[in-house]
This record gives structure tokens, sequence and C-alpha cells, in this order.
């Protein structure tokens, strides 16, 4: 498999060795080959919103050239269609980690979405003294802030990715869900256009948990991108009353058909997450394939065969494996060169033509 030669090509030669993964050519890696140089950094770095001083125990690790203890945590590791892209992606950034320093990698989660116990786990780890360098994908926008600070508080540095947050984290690594709406709002247009379905004029919005600033982010921006090229259009759902599908797989099926059932009228339904697969089948087995479409975000096998289908418009790639990856690069790079890796990411659409190499890409993470 060809390694593309936008990767990371500062560290190319240091980093791509026999024995590790490489990507089908469908995936290109978003993260920077460096960052920014802060003066003072590891050691004391000024940021906007305090001062950070690294751990004196850290520093003597980095003098001694002994390994430091990077940690990953992320959301829930008994997702089938996220923890396997997560898990490629944590040894992937492991492996490029331990070309620039000596690292010792532990990638936790709950099984399913627990915030607490994403917490617990961390805190656990914190305590017996096996944190030096932290990426963590918070349960919520806000729902790390508290320890993320805590643990800078001690010297110890702490990346974020997958959501944006308020907290106090040398930097961030993730998309902007506002614009990630409005990218998604252009993609379907751009298909509209394209494939002369000119007459789609009514939308549904909707997510698994519509109220998480990640997810009004992508229904807000979704809505005003439609509204405005769009001026006729009519909203069933909009971001201020989404429909709730849940992210319980026994229900959001059912959800989706009553909805449709009750609303006929619908043309378009946008989905903020791995959902759109739902919304896929409950058109399929109401007849309604060619009369009502969808658009949702994330690299699953049954989106896919949705797009192939005719029923899904595209999904949005947020690139988990790049998120899961990010972190031992980022510590790496901050520990032993003083800079900060910027935020770099974007969604990647899929549409139609690109199945085939979403396809060959997905069958290679999975058998990792």
């Amino acid at each position: 498999m060809k390694i593309r030669s936008m990767w990371l090509p500062a560290i190319a030669g240091a980093l791509f060795l026999a024995g590790t993964v490489a990507w089908a050519d469908f995936r290109e890696t978003q993260i920077a080959s460096s960052g920014e140089k802060v003066e003072g950094a590891p050691f004391t770095v000024k940021r906007d919103w305090g001062t950070f001083t690294l751990s004196p125990k850290i520093a003597e690790k980095i003098k001694n050239k002994e390994k430091i203890n990077y940690v990953y945590s992320y959301q829930a590791s008994g997702t089938s269609f996220m923890s396997p892209q997560m898990q490629v992606g944590f040894r992937e950034g492991c492996e490029w980690g331990n070309k620039i320093m000596p690292m010792n990698c532990a990638i936790i989660a709950p099984v399913q979405f627990d915030a607490n116990q994403q917490i617990s786990q961390i805190d656990a780890k914190l305590a017996a003294g096996e944190i030096d360098c932290l990426s963590v994908m918070p349960p919520s926008a806000d729902g790390a802030n508290a320890i993320i600070d805590r643990i800078m508080s001690k010297g110890i540095p702490v990346f974020t990715v997958g959501l944006r947050t308020g907290g106090h984290e040398l930097s961030n690594f993730t998309q902007i869900s506002i614009k990630e709406g409005a990218q998604a709002g252009e993609v379907a247009l751009k298909w509209m256009k394209d494939t002369g379905h000119n007459n789609i004029k009514v939308f549904a919005l909707s997510g698994g948990d519509p109220t998480q600033d990640w997810a009004q982010g992508r229904l807000k921006g979704f809505h005003e991108a439609i509204a405005k090229a769009i001026p006729d259009a009519k909203f069933v759902t909009t971001e201020a009353n989404p429909l709730n599908t849940t992210f319980d797989e026994s229900k959001e099926f059912d959800i989706y058909k009553s909805f449709l059932l009750g609303h006929p009228e619908v043309q378009f339904i946008e989905n903020v997450d791995v959902g759109a697969a739902f919304a896929d089948r409950a058109i399929t087995e109401l007849h309604r394939v060619g009369k009502v479409f969808t658009i949702g975000w994330n690299t699953t096998a049954v989106q896919l065969d949705a797009i192939e289908a005719g029923v899904q418009v595209a999904l949005l790639d947020q690139q988990w494996p790049d998120q899961a990856a990010f972190g031992a690069l980022a510590c790496a790079k901050f520990l032993t060169a003083g800079e900060i890796l910027p935020n770099t990411q974007t969604l990647k659409p899929v549409l139609k033509a690109d199945v085939p190499k979403a396809r060959e890409w997905l069958a290679t993470v999975l058998k990792k």
C-alpha cells in the first residue's frame, strides 16, 4: 500500500519505518508535522488562560531519556463503529511518538458512553502516577474541563480531541461544529444541483443526543446553509426541536420509522452522528427510496451501502483515527521540541464516487 507523501513530511524519514501501519489512499492524515514553537516550552508555557509549569518529575524523565507515560482517554470502547478506528489511530500515534521519544502508551475508555466512569478512569491513572501526558476526547464540551484544569495544574500536559472545550489544555484537535453543519449543507446542496433534485424543499434535523454542543452546531450550521440557499425550504424539525433518536440501536430504527409515517412530506433528513443508517433503513422499508434522502456523519459500512443504494447522499468523516493518533505526537513534539501542534482537522465528505476507497480503508481498519 503506498504511503502518501503529504503524511507528516518533515518527520517522514524518522517515522515511516518497517512495521508502521499504512492506510489506504483514501486516508491522508491531517495532523501537522510541526507547530508553534513556544518560548520556555516545555518547562514553562504562557497561554491566554494562565501559565503552565512542567512537573519536575516529568522534566527529570525527559533529561534522563526515560519513558514517559502517555494516556489516551476516549468515550466508549464497546462501539462497533467508533472503537476500532480509535484503536488503530491510537496504535499509529504511539508508533509515531516513540520515534521521537520513549513512551509507554495506554488507552482507556468506558465500555459504553459514561461520563462519570470516563473521568473516574482518568483519576485512577492519575492517582497511580501513571500519567505524564494526557490526550482526552471529553464526554461533552465541558464534561472534562475540571479534571483537565486539575491535571494541568499538576504540571502534566493535556491535549483534547474530538470536541471543542473550555478547558485549559495546551491545544485542541477537532472540527468546528457550526462549520461542519454548514459544510454538510453545502454538500447536500451541490448533490441536489448535480443530480437534478431541485424539488427538495422539506427537511428534518435529527441526532442521537441533539442537546450536545457539537450536535447543536452541526444542526444549526446545516439549517442556516439550506435556508440561505432555498428561501422557501420548510423544516419540520430544527436545532430548536430536533428529532432525538437516542444512541440506543434497538430504538433508532423505530423512531425514524414512526417519524416518517407521521411526516410523509419530509424529503431530506440530516443526522449529526452515525444514526443516519437507521433513517436509511426506515426509508427503504417504507418504500420511499428516491423520495427521501439522508446525510450523516462517520464512516460505517451500512452508510456506505446506503450511499451506493442512492438513499444517503453522503457521509462526513470526522477522522477518528487522526483524533486518536494526535495526542502521542502532540506530547512528543511538546516535550522534546517545545512545539504545540495546531488544530488542522476538517471533515472529509464521502460521496458515491468515494465509496470504493472508503470501503478499502474501513476494511483495513477492521483487520487491525
